[in-house]
């Protein structure tokens, strides 16, 4: 009965040793899909006197869009890994006021992005804090709290897909989106 237990255990940390050390099990553990594949190539036979073929690559993944821009609402940009608001966008939020009164009855949701760097679920929680910042800011300016949403998307909704600095600038963003 001991040799079996002993067997059985054994057996079970192998298979989780295993897994552990694979790369794909420790993505699904945090959210993330796999990068695709590379494209694969066709070869000829040599006797048709034909060059190898390259498959074209698959179709890029569909990100849902960003939220159409609206007159009167201008996005808000952040440093990397901060959701402090900056001078030059605590101006931006200062002219959205306007808005704001204008349409004092439509909810506006706030979005919370992020660039592609680190976790989904790091993501999710700094993209929550850049919106949660903005919404602040503006209930201070004196804007109803309560016909203010927040939302953080994280890194799934870029507006640039490039993988430079430039890029990563874009989608760290809080966007205005009007709710009917």
């Amino acid at each position: 009965m001991k040799i079996r237990s002993l067997g059985l255990l054994l057996v079970t940390i192998l298979v989780a040793f295993s897994l552990a050390g694979c790369g794909c099990f420790m993505q699904a553990q945090k959210g993330e899909a796999p990068p695709p594949k590379p494209p694969e190539v066709t070869k000829m036979a040599p006797s048709e006197g034909k060059q190898e073929v390259p498959m074209p690559p698959a179709a890029p993944p569909v990100v849902p869009p960003a939220a159409a821009a609206v007159p009167g609402l201008n996005n808000i940009y952040f440093d990397f890994d901060r959701y402090s608001i900056r001078p030059g966008d605590a101006e931006i939020l200062k002219k959205n006021l306007d808005w704001f009164k204008g349409n004092a009855n439509t909810k506006v949701r706030i979005e919370g992005n992020c660039d592609e760097r680190g976790t989904v679920e790091y993501n999710l929680a700094l993209g929550q804090k850049r919106a949660d910042a903005a919404r602040n800011y503006l209930t201070g300016l004196g804007v109803d709290g309560k016909g203010l949403d927040t939302i953080s998307y994280g890194k799934e909704r870029p507006v640039c897909t490039e993988h430079n600095e430039g890029c990563w600038a874009q989608n760290r963003r809080d966007a205005f989106v009007p709710i009917k």
